[in-house]
């Protein structure tokens, strides 16, 4: 699958935050095998490059099993049109790759992302290498295979190993084999899903109210209508004060059930705000 392309193919490509061969890439690829990769500088890049129509959807991580959220997402999210049409779930295997004639003897310093130098740790620390962060996973790689030098080595996923030309000497790096990162994808139109669609998924934005108890009152609703929450985070967006913090809330629905409607009656009466950001098809990796 090639990542360069022209207008014509637009509405057949998904942008990703990354260079090629990146996890994100890789997702991707897994999620959306017909489409093209468009790979992009940041965060911000990739939601302009759905927003302007340079490319249909648009692949984003929202947290790592062992890393933690992604909070850059939380600040831009409020500030797009754009809508969540599903959701990704990535196994990540990290594997550690150098040139031709390179050995794990003869690797003295290795090279990656800081998340995936962490996620491999435990057995980075048993080769007693240096490692030194860089931006990204894949572009690590690159430049391991632009140095040629067998004393050098990246963490990366086998596609970057692939599209580099290096070699593996070690594979299933990572420390915990339950290593998994939660994609959400974006588009410029809501996704068409109907109630009975399937496992379903809403995502919302909202500010409460200042007033006493008003989060635990806004969320009273999901539990008395048996509303199923999988996602609540608190996030303060840059510059704003205390009491204007925002809330990113997922729960098991539709908008269009009754007892759903129930809970986000509630929640409105209780916030200032209530935005929301998806109604989406579950992965099934999410249930298993």
């Amino acid at each position: 699958m090639s990542s360069t392309v022209t207008k014509l193919d637009a509405e057949n490509t998904i942008a990703f935050m990354g260079v090629e061969g990146a996890n994100a890439d890789l997702a991707c690829r897994q999620a959306c095998p017909y489409m093209q990769t468009l790979p992009c500088p940041s965060f911000e890049d990739v939601f302009n490059a759905v927003e302007s129509g340079k490319a249909s959807l648009g692949m984003i991580p929202i947290e790592n099993s062992q890393a933690g959220r992604v909070a850059e997402i939380h600040n831009l999210l409020p500030k797009t049109k754009l809508h969540i049409v599903g959701e990704y779930f990535q196994h990540i295997e990290h594997v550690l790759v150098s040139v031709k004639g390179a050995t794990l003897e003869t690797i003295k310093d290795v090279y990656s992302h800081p998340q995936a130098l962490m996620q491999c740790r435990e057995h980075l620390r048993e080769m007693k290498v240096a490692v030194h962060t860089y931006s990204n996973t894949a572009a690590a790689a690159a430049d391991i295979a632009k140095w040629n030098d067998p004393s050098k080595a990246a963490v990366c996923s086998p596609l970057a190993a692939e599209l580099y030309g290096l070699k593996i000497l070690r594979e299933h790096l990572q420390d915990s084999q339950d290593n998994v990162t939660v994609f959400i994808m974006i588009s410029r139109e809501p996704a068409d899903i109907k109630p009975n669609d399937g496992q379903i998924l809403t995502t919302l934005l909202f500010m409460v109210r200042n007033m006493p108890a008003a989060l635990y009152k806004s969320l009273g609703g999901f539990a008395t209508q048996g509303v199923n929450i999988v996602k609540l985070e608190s996030y303060i967006p840059g510059g704003a004060k205390r009491e204007a913090a925002q809330f990113f809330l997922t729960f098991e629905g539709h908008p269009h059930e009754k007892n759903v409607q129930g809970a986000l009656e509630e929640l409105g009466f209780y916030c200032k705000k209530v935005t929301v950001l998806g109604v989406y098809k579950a992965d099934k990796e999410r249930f298993l």
